[in-house]
């Protein structure tokens, strides 16, 4: 027979004592630089390590975040209909495309960081939660990671296959391989979503029903919020 798995206290107790054990010699600041990969294939450290309200610890999560959702951001902007027409506009060219990318990456990112991190925070008080809105905000932060790789991943191989037809409209980018990039980048807002849940079990130490009812309560607020929008 399969052994009984540990129970979910013993769980935890086994993920602190990892982190601690790969960590404990490293400054703050290192060590979160280093979860930001880790995240990828040992998410379940990573979060649990966001437990932890010491103030140099909290204040070293900054750069890293910072850098993650202007990643993402980045690349949530550069795959939408506006970026692919951007060089049609004769005002337009490639130094100011680049621009555009980082300015509106960075607003776009800090506005879903913001707003996915107070939907989350709401969610999470629902169902029993203490813990603050900056920790919520934090989980979204790193949930993003594997988006903000999209933007490494995806995007210069986009340039490669199309060059500047990628900011414009029509042309050869609006094929079958397009579909099929769209489709890698739903995989990796996919991976995202499922961090963002292994993240709120962990850091909170719920059972998956209780994680998935916080997540729904949060999407629920998020749909309401952009209903409203939608009416003004």
């Amino acid at each position: 027979m399969p052994r009984v798995a540990q129970s979910h206290p013993a769980t935890l107790r086994a993920v602190a004592l990892e982190t601690a054990e790969t960590h404990e010699e490293l400054a703050p600041d290192r060590a979160w630089w280093l979860r930001v990969p880790a995240v990828l294939l040992s998410p379940r450290s990573v979060f649990f390590a966001l437990r932890e309200d010491d103030p140099d610890d909290v204040a070293a999560r900054s750069e890293p975040l910072l850098l993650l959702v202007w990643m993402a951001g980045a690349a949530a902007v550069l795959a939408t209909p506006t970026a692919g027409a951007l060089l049609d506009k004769p005002e337009y060219d490639a130094l100011l495309v680049a621009i555009w990318a980082f300015v509106a990456g960075g607003l776009y990112g800090a506005v879903g960081y913001l707003l996915f991190g107070f939907a989350l925070f709401f969610g999470a008080r629902l169902l029993g939660s203490v813990g603050d809105c900056r920790r919520e905000r934090q989980l979204v932060g790193f949930a993003l990671t594997p988006l903000a790789l999209s933007l490494l991943v995806l995007f210069p191989v986009r340039l490669a296959l199309y060059g500047g037809d990628t900011f414009r409209d029509g042309g050869p980018d609006e094929g079958s391989g397009e579909t099929v990039l769209l489709a890698l980048q739903l995989v990796f807002v996919a991976w995202s979503v499922a961090l963002l849940a292994v993240g709120v079990r962990v850091v909170h130490g719920w059972s998956w029903l209780r994680t998935l009812t916080a997540l729904a309560s949060a999407v629920a607020l998020l749909a309401a919020i952009l209903g409203v929008f939608a009416l003004i």
